[in-house]
């Protein structure tokens, strides 16, 4: 047995492997249930109260946690409730998709706190990194230096194949399928200096739900994602699984019917890449779908049926999903204005009804919260989770 597999299986019983799992278990307990005082973490964690004060005052020494005010009107000296500082650590995410990628730092708290964002008609990697150098440049020269050094890292969501779904009947452009013999990890790492760590884009969209949305209140859960092309992720036992490959919760290629009688992918029926394709017929510029939000209520022409659609698809794809694992509910968030997404869970709602669901428990059907944003969000979440969260 070589010795560097020996350090690493015994890390987790050295002192310091125990210290650093406390410390992870307390931050991540404060982030999940938020601010809280040092008897209540004891109670969670399972650990002694000396032990929890004794681990409270070192993160708060590294600022990781900070005191808040005083509760008082209980019997005994006021709790003070400690909570994350959002100065504490900070991380990139860039998304990288087949029509705009953004690039996004967030706090600690998982705010963000400044953001980049470019279209195009397909991704050409010598744009996107050039963008994402002059990003990262511009945003860490505008933080005071303090904040500069608790930059922990770059997240990465891409779809992993990205060159693999070219428009169907259209040629694709040789840089476009250049991507094969991109290292993004290794080529991204090089170009900034940071640690860098890849994600599929549906399930860093499903990670940015899970930590800050709607996904504290469900256990299990099918995730949806409607961008240019829809992805999914898969949330078990309060944890984002990703699978041996990152693969897991690839949702889009559930098989559906066509309008013909075909076998086709849900991705071919149910994206937003089919509303561009109308408005294309008829004329419209389909950037428009990205880059000004009204736009969706202006063309309420084109974009009801392309709702209509979708709902029907989603309300299959929720079941079938939910004849594997029966999943206590279903959240759906995409890359569109919020009452577009209201107006399609409803309709996901209506539609499941009309469904056959002889031995099934139906799923709650609800609407994500994060929105556009969540691939990007998701992405910057990686290094935190990687070095604070368990």
């Amino acid at each position: 047995m070589d010795d560097g597999l020996i350090r690493s299986i015994s890390l987790g019983l050295s002192q310091r492997g125990v210290r650093d799992h406390n410390e992870r278990l307390l931050l991540s307990l404060i982030q999940r249930h938020g601010a809280m005082p040092a008897s209540d973490l004891a109670r969670y964690a399972g650990l002694s109260p000396p032990t929890v004060s004794t681990i409270l005052k070192r993160l708060e020494s590294e600022g990781l946690v900070a005191r808040g005010d005083p509760v008082r009107g209980k019997v005994g000296k006021p709790s003070v409730p400690m909570g994350l500082s959002p100065d504490g650590a900070f991380s990139f995410g860039l998304k990288i998709g087949r029509r705009s990628a953004e690039l996004a730092l967030i706090d600690l708290c998982g705010v963000m706190r400044h953001e980049r964002h470019l279209t195009y008609r397909e991704p050409v990697a010598a744009e996107v990194f050039d963008f994402v150098e002059r990003g990262i440049f511009e945003i860490s020269e505008g933080l005071p230096e303090a904040q500069r050094q608790r930059i922990c890292g770059l997240g990465v969501a891409a779809a992993f194949e990205i060159w693999n779904w070219p428009e169907q009947g259209s040629i694709a452009r040789t840089e476009f399928l250049n991507w094969r013999s991109v290292d993004l990890r290794q080529d991204l790492q090089s170009l900034t200096g940071l640690p860098v760590s890849l994600i599929n884009d549906a399930t860093a969209a499903c990670q940015a739900e899970h930590t800050y949305g709607r996904g504290k209140e469900f256990r299990d859960y099918a995730y949806f994602f409607i961008g240019a092309y829809i992805g999914g992720g898969v949330v078990l036992d309060h944890a984002v699984y990703e699978g041996r490959q990152g693969n897991a919760g690839a949702l889009g290629s559930l098989r559906t019917i066509g309008p013909n009688g075909e076998s086709m992918q849900l991705v071919e029926m149910a994206s937003i890449r089919q509303l561009e394709k109308r408005l294309r017929e008829v004329d419209f510029d389909p950037r428009v779908l990205w880059t000004d939000p009204d736009s969706w209520s202006a063309l309420s022409r084109y974009v009801d049926p392309w709702l209509g659609q979708t709902a029907q698809e989603l309300a299959k794809a929720a079941l079938s999903t939910c004849s594997v694992i029966d999943f206590e509910a279903i959240l759906i968030d995409g890359a569109f204005p919020g009452d577009i997404r209201e107006d399609l869970v409803a309709r996901v709602r209506r539609y499941v009804t009309t469904q056959d669901m002889r031995g099934l428990i139906p799923p709650r059907i609800e609407a994500g919260c994060i929105g556009r944003k969540a691939r990007a969000i998701g992405a910057a979440t990686r290094p935190i989770n990687t070095q604070f969260f368990l």
